[in-house]
C-alpha cells in the first residue's frame, strides 16, 4: 500500500491524490470507509449479547484471544433491521485505537479514486450536527453515490472514551 493512502480523506479530497476505500452495502445505499481502518473482514459469528449495552451495541465476539465489541450500522444509522443472509459480514476496524466490528449487508470491493473526484456532502445532510459529521464526502460510483464515511467521527466524544 503507497504511502498516499496514508493521507486523510478529508485532506485527499482536496488534492488529486489516489485514496483506497472499501465500499459496503447498507439497505440499498453504498458507503465508502478508507482502507486502512480496516484490519480485517469476517463472516457471522456468535455474538453474545451484553445486559444494558446501547441500542445499536449488538454485543461481543472473541476473536483469536481478543474481545471485540460489534456494533449494528443498521441500527446505528436507524435503517429498518433486516434478517442475516450468507452476504452478512463484520468489518473489524480499528476506530480511535481500538478494534471494534461493525455489521453491514455486504462488502463490496476495494475502489482506488482520486480525491480530486469526492464531492463535499451537500450542507443540508450535514447541519444535523455531531451525528452526520462522519459523513466527509459522496462519490458517484458507477451512476451509484457512495457515502464516504470516517469512522472515528461517528461517535460521540462520550462514545469515543468508551472505547479507549
Amino acid at each position: 500500500m503507497s504511502t498516499q493512502a496514508l493521507t486523510k480523506i478529508d485532506d485527499v479530497a482536496k488534492s488529486d491524490e489516489l485514496i483506497q476505500l472499501v465500499s459496503f452495502m447498507l439497505a440499498d445505499e453504498e458507503y465508502g470507509v478508507e482502507v486502512l481502518k480496516v484490519r480485517e473482514i469476517i463472516r457471522m459469528p456468535t455474538i453474545t449479547k451484553m445486559p444494558n449495552a446501547p441500542q445499536h451495541v449488538e454485543g461481543i465476539i472473541n476473536l483469536r484471544g481478543k474481545v471485540i465489541p460489534i456494533i449494528s450500522m443498521r441500527r446505528r444509522f436507524n435503517i429498518m433491521e433486516n434478517e442475516n443472509n450468507s452476504q452478512t459480514r463484520i468489518i473489524i476496524m480499528d476506530v480511535v485505537g481500538s478494534l471494534t466490528g461493525f455489521i453491514v449487508d455486504s462488502v463490496s470491493e476495494v475502489i482506488r479514486i482520486h480525491g480530486s473526484e469526492i464531492q463535499p456532502p451537500p450542507s443540508m445532510v450535514i447541519s444535523g450536527g455531531v451525528s452526520q459529521e462522519f459523513i466527509t464526502g459522496v462519490y458517484n460510483h458507477a451512476e451509484r453515490l457512495l457515502i464516504i464515511m470516517d469512522i472515528d467521527r461517528m461517535f460521540s466524544d462520550d462514545e469515543r472514551e468508551s472505547f479507549v
